[in-house]
């Protein structure tokens, strides 16, 4: 049996409201004022398609032997190196043994189920367990409806032979050069064609065929079609779509338009995540990816759909939001708009790609010491111990600490040095197994932070060398994130 072993996701905690936007921007469009309502995720300054994708993979693989996975395949239209391997970047911070492959798909807002429906025959051809992602943070043009309906947001889906979550059935794809948007290699915003003609002429005449041929491929009738995913950004494309197959309209999945956005290619991905939350066994999903062209998945859950969410999960990610109604600090982040940033953001961020390579492990993987002899742990791992009774040298062994808790022990709310977000937040953290890093802090507010406070990791971009085009990443701390959406979530 081949197909779903886990998935993850992942969803920034920012949530932009959609009226805040609509208020900035209706003098001009008025049309945006009837999208105006409910929120999008919306990525911090120091998040984008890498760093999202990380936490995607990681919420994916909690409770997974690492040493098992064979490939990981990252799936974007905003990927953030267009000569570097995004995916291998993904692949250092999950600290991945370098047998790992890794590969980068793109071109297509069917990216994803692109790249899953791959991963899945690789899987069945005996190629070993992938950890698929999809990742996504893009710039709409100012004051267009593809601000007020997109969003950002990440999921990851890990295939494999076995004990699988949801057996995949089988699969169909059709490539056809439909043009409904479009953007050029030195463009920064799509391109987008008439509405009616792409509702019309594309996912009215295109999907359809293609999913029929799928369930047939699949071997199974559109009447027992339980789930059916397909995260067009059109309002009632989906419904649409689904009655043109037959399928029956309590089947049709909601698309998280209202609490989150349309994610691009991501999108599938992230509700098909969602499905498997509180699905049963014995359910057939069928998932659709539209992008010129169509891909068509369909599974079926087994009795192991229950462990098939073993992080945060969509729901997590969602319950942890928080609104955000500053449009102009969305502008900022994205670097739409240009403010005056002062003399401090001018420092030289120059990184050293030697340096990078020959400590790679603990920049990219929060990869520390531990000291085989006396059992003390550090950052950085070195080659002499920092246990003050022991110099010992040469104990040190591979200690990650990423996924490990910690603590703050002091703290610094700096207003002085340049941060887009300012204050810039920073201070030393304990591990609760061991280890003291001195780091800055993301997602926080006044409040979030005190000596004592329980802090997670998260990957994040630690600056930008915009002289170069080279971002410079490294691990933050966070408050507990986990703490906080049982929390919400209980309270629904």
């Amino acid at each position: 049996m081949v197909g779903i072993i886990a998935v993850g996701a992942y969803v920034p905690r920012l949530r932009l409201q959609r009226q805040a936007v609509a208020a900035a921007n209706g003098w001009f469009n008025s049309a945006l004022k009837g999208l105006g309502k409910g929120e999008r995720a919306m990525a911090n300054w120091d998040e984008d398609a890498i760093t999202m994708a990380v936490e995607a993979g990681r919420d994916g693989l909690e409770g997974y032997d690492r040493g098992r996975l064979a490939k990981v395949i990252l799936a974007s239209t905003s990927q953030v190196f267009a000569d570097r391997q995004n995916a291998g970047v993904v692949k250092e911070a999950l600290n991945l043994d370098d047998s790992v492959g890794t590969m980068d798909v793109a071109g297509s807002q069917r990216a994803a189920t692109s790249a899953l429906l791959d991963a899945l025959y690789a899987a069945k051809g005996g190629a070993g367990e992938i950890l698929c992602i999809a990742s996504e943070r893009r710039h709409p043009a100012p004051a267009s409806e593809q601000e007020m309906t997109g969003c950002d947001a990440a999921a990851a889906v890990l295939v494999g032979a076995g004990e699988v979550a949801a057996d995949f059935l089988g699969g169909h794809s059709v490539s056809i050069d439909f043009v409904d948007h479009f953007r050029a290699d030195d463009s920064e915003f799509d391109y987008n064609w008439e509405a009616r003609f792409v509702r019309d002429e594309g996912y009215a005449r295109i999907a359809p065929a293609a999913v029929k041929a799928g369930l047939v491929k699949a071997g199974v009738t559109v009447a027992n079609v339980d789930y059916f995913i397909m995260g067009a950004p059109m309002k009632g494309v989906n419904d649409a779509v689904a009655k043109a197959v037959g399928v029956k309209p309590e089947a049709v999945v909601e698309p998280l338009a209202a609490v989150m956005g349309d994610a691009g290619a991501a999108q599938p991905l992230i509700m098909l995540a969602k499905v498997l939350e509180n699905a049963p066994a014995g359910q057939i999903v069928v998932v659709v990816g539209f992008g010129q062209g169509c891909d068509v998945l369909v599974f079926k859950t087994t009795a192991k759909v229950g462990g098939a969410v073993r992080g945060m999960g969509v729901s997590g990610w969602l319950a942890r939001g928080k609104p955000e109604t500053n449009y102009i600090k969305y502008l900022f982040f994205n670097n739409l708009l240009a403010l005056d940033r002062g003399m401090r953001a001018e420092a030289d961020q120059k990184t050293s790609l030697t340096s990078l390579y020959r400590n790679r492990k603990a920049v990219l993987a929060l990869v520390g010491g531990k000291c085989s002899k006396t059992g003390t742990v550090q950052f950085p791992k070195s080659e002499i111990s920092v246990n003050q009774n022991d110099r010992a040298q040469g104990t040190q062994e591979d200690y990650p600490l990423a996924d490990r808790t910690a603590k703050i022990l002091t703290y610094t709310a700096d207003n002085l040095s340049y941060n887009p977000d300012p204050p810039g937040y920073y201070g030393a953290v304990e591990f609760d197994e061991g280890g003291r890093i001195t780091m800055d802090f993301g997602d926080v507010e006044a409040d979030d932070v005190f000596v004592g406070a329980q802090m997670r990791m998260m990957f994040r971009i630690k600056a930008v060398d915009e002289m170069r085009g080279f971002v410079k990443y490294f691990w933050k701390a966070v408050p507990d994130y986990r703490a906080k959406a049982q929390a919400a979530l209980a309270a629904e």
